[in-house]
């Protein structure tokens, strides 16, 4: 008799509320003034699909209080993935870089979920046949631990350790229908336990 695997879990626990991203935004967009020494070079390019709607919610933020209005953009990774091939049936996404462009501007990448490290690490090679940034910064909503390149991010919302059975899933309002960031484990399981 075979072993079925077990039931995912689709409720999940929510660990980010509405409210709590809402803060965690407005504390990344500081963070980048701050780091940034005002808004004049940035360009924000969130990476499809939930990073675009977080890298324009960081730019209004941004206006808000520098009264500049950031360039933003989307910066599609998919054909840059190194796992194309084992996957090879994937929709391209729209890529849209800002009038302005990146050369010698500071760039900074926008994502949801920082995990393994591969996502970016395309982005940066999607970048590269982009132009020259003067420099490439990363902004995640959620930092969930076990990379598998060296990279860090440089503004995150939250770090959320998880273990490699669990999923993070960010919902956010205007693509689903709440603000959220959830874990999910599988069912049974206490969602959060290393196994």
């Amino acid at each position: 008799m075979c072993a079925q695997p077990a039931p995912e879990d689709t409720t999940g626990r929510v660990v980010l509320d509405a409210r709590d991203i809402a803060r965690a935004l407005t504390r990344i967009s500081h963070e980048i003034l701050e780091r940034n020494k005002g808004a004049g070079d940035l360009v924000l390019l969130g990476i499809p699909s939930r990073g675009v709607p977080l890298a324009e919610r960081i730019a209004e933020r941004i206006a808000a209080v520098e009264g500049y209005d950031v360039p933003t953009g989307s910066l599609d990774v998919t054909m840059y993935r190194d796992d194309l091939r084992l996957k090879p049936a994937r929709a391209l996404l729209h890529t849209e870089i800002p009038e302005e462009g990146i050369d010698g501007r500071t760039v900074v990448l926008v994502d949801d979920v920082l995990f393994s490290g591969r996502t970016i690490r395309a982005a940066l090679d999607a970048l590269n046949d982009l132009g020259r940034p003067r420099a490439v910064r990363l902004a995640v909503l959620v930092d969930r631990g076990h990379r598998e390149l060296p990279i860090r991010a440089d503004f995150v919302g939250k770090n959320l350790p998880t273990s490699l059975v669990e999923r993070v899933k960010v919902t956010l309002a205007g693509i689903d229908d709440v603000d959220a960031v959830t874990i999910h484990g599988e069912a049974g399981a206490p969602v959060g336990e290393a196994r």
